[in-house]
């Protein structure tokens, strides 16, 4: 599990993505999220501007990164 810690109140799904190197662009993102391989939550998310706060979970393929604030 990784930890991506913001200093704003939130972060939007793609950015995040990338953030925690999970993907290598924001193509990459936008593709992840549409095909429905991203998890927040426990839930499958396809909107990649979903606004994550702290305590939030990401997920895809297995690897899972947390919210944290700074």
């Amino acid at each position: 599990m990784k930890t991506v810690k913001i200093e704003t109140p939130f972060i939007k799904l793609d950015s995040l993505l990338k953030l925690a190197d999970l993907v290598s662009s924001g193509g990459e993102a936008k593709m992840v999220i549409q095909d429905g391989l991203v998890k927040v939550n426990g839930e499958v998310c396809t909107m990649r501007g979903k606004k994550l706060y702290p305590g939030d979970k990401a997920e895809i393929q297995g690897h899972v990164c947390v919210v944290e604030q700074a």
